[in-house]
């Protein structure tokens, strides 16, 4: 995930700056954007602009009780050690070589399991390029340490790292229909994928018997140095049993990952352990090293869209729930002290929001993201989402940027009944939460799209007057200029030998020599100098105004001459009193 926007209350000073500064391009998209400026202003902590002027019902949901560990912290990781255990008692930190309390928790019945990382060796030699690429194994140990055998059973799950599913991300962008390998969409998107078909990897084991008093490696995978690897599962005990997630180098032996456990050191990257007390009181995101209470939400609502529009936040946080105050968090029952408080990720989760519609002809179904007030655009959504309606279920790939909203489906709804519409989705990892789920009419998003032109193209012209350099189509005459010599050759006298030349008179000196206009035949007559209009008096900081020559008639131009004349005259009494 790439850090939560955080979108506050405005501050009106501010608010008001920013309004002010797009009145330009408000005037040059030609279209009334009160509503949407409107919103900036607004208490609510997030803006989306196809809701700008309506309002947000809360979805008001609720998790189940399913226990998921989740080790997410540290994201990226630095070399081998022990990422997150549920067992009692603490691993030293490599960071400080200070103990940490582990996330203590015993799962018995149901049970998920979220992994998230990230590779950058410390060596910067494993780190690729011309050199060899280094390997990093990534394990889930499940400890048993009753004197009974327990069996655990699982019903979907997926291990993906990036060799397996590389991300390409201008081929993802927009709504694409999802076929049924999207293993180019990224590890998170590729496990969710899974997840949200219900299905298991044919390469993870159906059942694994943990013996008494032993631990026993239930999943692994490879991660490439600066890849990602992400894990999802979902499965059952019948007993006791904790759980813990290990980096070793890279390795197929179990005995070899288990190792890293009986060390009892951490693994290096945990880089919020100075910052301990800015996480519990919520001034920055720490990820998730600890067990969470929840894997799936649901949420049921009915609307009638004759009374207006559709909007109802999914995956909403502190910051980003549209006014609605609904906040779509599950809890930490567990956590290591460098974690996030509570799971604000909801990485792994999975969400089926019911939707009772009534209303009749065609609307849009559409996913929105809130606008990154003061950051550049950011990919905010690379996942799958299905949509299941009385036509059929149908699965997307979304790739949403903040600030869109973007269609994902086409209800087409029947007067007269409740239209079901189910919106599922299990949230990737690498994805930011706090979203907008809304049903509009069609013209609607329409509109929306036609004023995002008119502001686009109006951005555009502001960028191209600001790098256009203006021009006279005609440089102004020269007033200073030396006449040119006359087109018609003068009569030529031959001097007299020994003559003397001719006396010239005194000419007293002037500041500047008048040029004299050329003469130019009747059809063509010489242009005018520019006339200056003067202020009337005082300094005046504007320039004067010029009026052009080619803009003069004869009569006016008269009547400038006349002026000029008569403001001479008078200056000239003014200085003879």
């Amino acid at each position: 995930m790439r850090g939560l926007v955080s979108i506050n209350r405005p501050n009106p000073t501010l608010a008001t700056s920013q309004v002010s500064q797009r009145i330009p391009l408000l005037v040059l998209a030609g279209v009334s954007l009160a509503t949407v400026e409107v919103a900036w202003m607004a208490p609510a902590r997030a803006y989306v602009p196809l809701m700008a002027g309506q309002r947000a019902k809360p979805l008001n949901g609720s998790f189940n009780n399913v226990p998921v560990l989740h080790s997410n912290q540290p994201e990226i990781v630095e070399g081998p050690g022990i990422l997150v255990s549920t067992t009692p008692g603490s691993a030293i930190a490599s960071e400080n070589n200070q103990p940490l309390r582990n996330a203590s928790y015993t799962f018995n019945g149901e049970f998920g399991l979220h992994m998230h990382h990230k590779y950058y060796p410390s060596d910067a030699s494993k780190l690729g390029g011309r050199r060899q690429r280094g390997l990093l194994t990534i394990a889930a140990i499940a400890i048993n340490p009753g004197d009974q055998p327990v069996t655990l059973t699982f019903e979907r799950g997926s291990v993906k790292n990036s060799f397996e599913a590389p991300y390409h991300p201008n081929k993802l962008m927009g709504v694409k229909p999802l076929g049924p390998r999207p293993w180019n969409t990224g590890p998170g998107d590729a496990t969710a994928v899974q997840m949200l078909r219900g299905e298991l990897d044919r390469r993870l084991p159906r059942e694994v018997v943990i013996p008494p008093r032993s631990r026993k490696v239930i999943v692994s995978t490879v991660l490439p140095a600066r890849g990602i690897a992400n894990g999802l599962l979902k499965g059952r005990s019948d007993g006791p049993f904790q759980m813990a997630v290990v980096a070793a180098e890279e390795t197929k032996r179990d005995q070899d990952l288990v190792a890293v456990l009986d060390q009892g050191r951490l693994a290096p990257g945990r880089i919020y352990l100075h910052r301990v007390r800015e996480i519990q009181a919520g001034q920055i995101f720490s990820r998730v090293a600890g067990v969470a209470l929840g894997d799936e939400y649901e949420a049921s609502i009915r609307h009638d869209l004759g009374q207006g529009p559709l909007h109802v936040p999914l995956t909403s946080t502190r910051k980003h729930h549209f006014g609605t105050r609904d906040i779509q968090v599950n809890q930490l029952k567990t956590r290591m002290v460098d974690s996030a408080v509570n799971n604000v990720g909801t990485y792994g989760v999975r969400f089926d929001v019911d939707l009772n519609l009534t209303g009749e002809g065609p609307y849009e179904l559409v996913f929105s993201h809130p606008v990154a007030s003061g950051r550049a655009p950011f990919t905010a959504f690379r996942g799958s989402i299905g949509i299941k309606t009385e036509e059929g279920y149908q699965e997307v790939h979304v790739g949403l940027k903040s600030g869109q909203s973007l269609p994902i489906a086409q209800l087409n709804l029947k007067g007269g009944q409740v239209n079901p519409v189910r919106v599922s989705l299990v949230y990737p990892a690498d994805a930011t939460p706090g979203h907008l789920l809304s049903v509009v009419p069609v013209q609607q998003l329409a509109m929306l799209r036609k004023r995002e032109e008119m502001l686009q193209a109006a951005r555009r012209a502001q960028q191209e007057a600001k790098k256009r350099q203006v021009t006279p189509a005609q440089a102004p005459p020269n007033l200073n200029a030396a006449p040119k010599p006359a087109t018609d050759k003068p009569a030529t006298t031959k001097a007299k030998p020994n003559a003397k030349p001719a006396a010239q008179p005194a000419v007293k000196p002037a500041a500047q020599p008048v040029a004299k206009p050329t003469r130019q035949p009747p059809t063509a007559p010489v242009p005018p100098p520019p006339v200056l209009v003067a202020p009337r008096g005082g300094l005046n900081p504007m320039p004067p105004a010029m009026i052009m020559p080619n803009r003069l008639n004869q009569s006016l131009e008269q009547r400038y001459r006349d002026a000029i004349r008569a403001q001479q005259e008078w200056l000239k009494r003014l200085q003879g009193r």
